[in-house]
């Protein structure tokens, strides 16, 4: 059930984001620019915890009403549309 609640709310916060240009750190602590997806946590903290944690959202320093989707949660989200929203 938490998997379901974690997929769930990361494929609503990907519908729900918008576009936004944002200095971030990858993985190996570089420093880009790119325009990523930042969307309201409204939700669960232990999803979002959990999300953060398996690298598919970040938290900004700058913003503590938002969070932001990593490319890697993007990919997974997308995935989550054809999974929850087109079945047949």
């Amino acid at each position: 059930m938490d998997k379901n609640i974690e997929e769930l709310t990361l494929l609503l916060m990907y519908l729900t984001s918008w576009e936004e240009e944002s200095l971030y750190y990858d993985e190996s602590d570089n420093l880009n620019k790119s325009v990523l997806k930042n969307c309201w946590k409204g939700y669960s903290f232990d999803a979002i915890n959990n999300l953060t944690d398996n690298g598919y959202l970040f938290f900004s320093k700058h913003k503590n009403k938002s969070v932001t989707l990593t490319p890697k949660g993007e990919e997974l989200a997308k995935q989550l549309i054809e999974k929850y929203l087109y079945k047949e």
